[in-house]
């Protein structure tokens, strides 16, 4: 059973930029979207966008083509690789789509790394086109989150995950990184024992700094995908360090014949990761 869960947003943060802005630039649709934009929710101008693409003649293919070419920092899909290796469960709640998403981890051949993906519904319809449809469907009632948009409130999806966590009656740490406004939500329902790392400079990151004592866990700020892959494996690699001591100070403690400055070394060896120091700005 892995013992920690690391929580992945997508856009900005496993890939470099907003895959929706990216999907309807490439295909020379931006002056309709921004047309469109003040009309409607982002969620539902999306799902527009995409039958106006189809009406226009672009295929499924097009947007596929699209989404390959997306940008991605190079140490990106090595961290990934790397905390799956450790033993970390890995997880992405994203207010992206499904389609897109799955599109771009499976041309990076990542989708088997990840255990679930929360986002937005994304399908091929019979006639080709591509549908988009809100993860809460805000027309029926609404998740009553006023920080998160109406779509989509990714903290009661990582409450959703801890009530899971609590019912196995594990211990397991989460890891949560975004760089988004809808990023902080999440952030805020971090215990102690977990982790957040905002992108510095990105709006999760400029709503932490204004006020770091609300965040429960501890903040490591990153800055580009070398320093996600640094500061999320030196995460890993402690909390992995800290839980074998714990199991074997329980082993020694089963021991009889153990002595008491043996347990003393050992404790010291557990101790918690101290936290890496969120700047703010003067």
């Amino acid at each position: 059973m892995a013992a920690t869960v690391v929580v992945f947003d997508f856009d900005k943060t496993i890939i470099d930029v907003d895959s929706d802005n990216w999907v309807v630039d490439e295909l020379g649709f931006t002056d309709l979207f921004n047309q469109l934009l003040p009309t409607m929710p982002w969620n539902s101008l999306m799902d527009r966008m995409m039958k106006e693409i189809h009406e226009q003649g672009r295929t499924i293919d097009d947007i596929v083509g699209a989404l390959q070419r997306v940008p991605i920092h190079p140490r990106v899909v090595p961290a990934i690789k790397s905390a799956h290796a450790l033993g970390c469960e890995l997880r992405i709640v994203s207010d992206a789509n499904l389609f897109f998403i799955e599109t771009i981890l499976e041309h990076l051949g990542l989708r088997n790394y990840f255990s679930e993906i929360n986002t937005n519904p994304g399908f091929v319809d019979e006639e080709g086109r591509l549908r988009i449809s809100p993860y809460h469907d805000f027309t029926k009632s609404s998740h009553g989150c006023t920080l998160c948009p109406p779509n989509m409130c990714k903290g009661l999806i990582i409450e959703r995950i801890q009530a899971a966590i609590a019912k196995e009656g594990g211990s397991k740490k989460l890891i949560y990184l975004g760089d988004g406004a809808g990023d902080y939500c999440p952030s805020l329902k971090l215990t102690e024992s977990d982790y957040v790392m905002p992108r510095k400079n990105f709006p999760v990151w400029e709503l932490i700094s204004r006020n770091p004592m609300v965040i429960k866990a501890e903040i490591h700020e990153w800055s580009d995908g070398e320093d996600l892959e640094h500061v999320l494996l030196e995460i890993v690699e402690r909390i992995t360090e800290s839980s074998d001591s714990v199991a074997l100070l329980a082993a020694a403690a089963a021991n009889s014949n153990s002595n008491d400055c043996k347990f003393q070394t050992m404790a010291v060896a557990a101790a918690p990761l101290p936290p890496r120091p969120l700047s703010v700005r003067q």
